[in-house]
């Protein structure tokens, strides 16, 4: 993928994301650094470390969107953690390394599904010849007879090096009747014509959740892996149309066709030269911040935190990773703390700082109507699958945003989140009745929303409690 100027990251971001210049500006440039340490001769590269960044703003003003997005933007690893959700080391709850153990896996997941897209075509026809031979079956030798055939054609796979062939692919004896019938099946196969026919195969069975998979993970181990590749797998039968059997046997296939030593190298080195974590809430880990109970040092979650972000190795099952150049971005409302208030040492490792501002009725107003995926678009999406076109009239969305505003400034402000609880109360009676009209439109005016809003946002009590 071409990598993006910062101007054209940004022009990204705002596709998404109403207002926050200033915040979307700082990621772009962090994120584009990147790019330019990796021009570098090696010895240089090693020596220039992310610029982490430190957002403060109240909740619902796009923190955690931009992050996302920009991860989304240039397909890197990202995971978002709370920063509450971690205990000082002595302590039973998760240990702040889990956070790139998290990012590793996030890795592999994109990893596995970049090489699984590039053999699916194989697999594919892998999966339809092994569909052919179960739509039309050969004729069944007696056991032994099997038995011994199964052996040889074990052993004429290994010797070929054939990593998707089996036993079971030797099915019985074929005859020419059969083999004209398998080229007419797979004909059809071909053309799509046997979706809907059931098929019996054998899969491998999901592996059980194991209990103490979390606790070994934290650890670095995965002992579920060791003794899965210890143990054979086990099979189970699954009669299924055509076209379900064959999404599963290509998904075996592909399993079978990667390399996951590979994969698991090249998901370590973009985890530790492409990662983004995250922090959410780090202002909730401020010590004396009396919001936050427990008995648990949040300064000492500060200091635990600490070696992560200024680079340490952390082992996970996957291999060592180097947190020297991984991206964390950190985040929190600071309503009764300041970043200041935080352990100098973690302060220093946050060099960009950033400060959100709350949303004005005009972000609202741009938040319902400009983002490609804004709310008024889903709504109208919702009900088009009803057959009924929803119409909001400017006045309207005025309207709501309005209110939106208001109950912010009455209540907790929640930001752009707001949005959602208006609106979903705002169209229940449509959202209820809409399967029932078939065809139809639904316009959505001023005076509507007055009908249905302007009751519950006048009584302090229903707003509180219901917007």
């Amino acid at each position: 993928m071409k990598q993006k100027t910062p101007k054209q990251i940004v022009a990204l971001l705002d596709q998404y994301i109403i207002g926050q210049d200033e915040a979307k500006k700082s990621v772009a440039i962090a994120l584009y650094n990147r790019y330019r340490r990796a021009q570098l001769p090696k010895d240089v590269q090693k020596d220039i470390t992310p610029k982490n960044i430190l957002m403060a703003g109240p909740t619902g003003v796009g923190k955690t969107e931009i992050a996302r997005r920009l991860a989304d933007i240039v397909e890197a690893p990202f995971v978002k953690v709370e920063a509450t959700k971690f205990t000082e080391v002595g302590y039973v709850g998760r240990d702040v390394e889990s956070m790139v153990r998290d990012l590793v896996t996030e890795a592999v997941r994109m990893v596995e599904k970049e090489e699984f897209a590039r053999v699916e075509a194989q697999a594919a026809r892998e999966a339809n010849k092994i569909l052919v031979r179960k739509l039309v079956p050969g004729i069944k030798r007696n056991d032994r007879q099997n038995q011994m055939q199964q052996m040889q054609s074990m052993m004429q796979n290994l010797l070929a090096g054939n990593p998707l062939a089996s036993p079971e692919e030797d099915d019985g004896e074929v005859t020419d009747e059969i083999r004209n019938e398998r080229l007419s099946v797979a004909e059809q196969l071909d053309k799509g014509l046997l979706e809907n026919r059931e098929v019996t195969i054998e899969v491998e069975q999901a592996p059980k959740v194991n209990p103490m998979g979390d606790m070994m993970g934290q650890m670095g181990m995965d002992m579920s892996s060791v003794l899965g590749d210890m143990m054979p797998k086990k099979k189970v039968k699954r009669t299924l149309p055509v076209s379900e059997a064959r999404q599963l046997l290509i998904q075996e296939n592909e399993r079978k066709l990667v390399d996951y030593d590979k994969i698991y190298q090249k998901a370590i080195e973009r985890t530790s030269q492409d990662g983004i974590i995250f922090i959410d809430e780090i202002d909730k880990i401020v010590a004396g911040n009396k919001n936050n109970s427990g008995e648990v040092s949040r300064e000492g979650v500060q200091r635990d935190i600490l070696p992560i972000v200024e680079g340490s190795t952390v082992n996970t099952k996957y291999g060592p990773v180097s947190t020297d150049h991984i991206l964390f971005i950190a985040a929190g409302a600071f309503a009764e703390s300041k970043p200041s208030d935080l352990i100098p040492e973690l302060q220093g490792r946050f060099p960009i700082r950033v400060e959100l501002n709350g949303l004005t009725k005009e972000d609202f107003i741009k938040i319902l109507k400009d983002p490609q995926n804004s709310l008024l678009k889903q709504y109208i999406a919702l009900l088009k699958a009803d057959g009924v076109s929803l119409v909001f009239t400017a006045e309207a969305v005025d309207k709501i945003a309005q209110i939106a505003y208001e109950v912010n400034q009455g209540t907790d402000n929640i930001g752009a989140r707001r949005l959602a609880t208006i609106l979903e109360k705002l169209l229940e009676d449509v959202l209820y009745e809409g399967p029932d009209m078939e065809m139809g439109q639904i316009t959505v005016t001023q005076a509507y929303v007055e009908q249905k809003l302007s009751d519950i946002v006048k009584n302090k009590d229903l707003t509180k409690f219901i917007l």
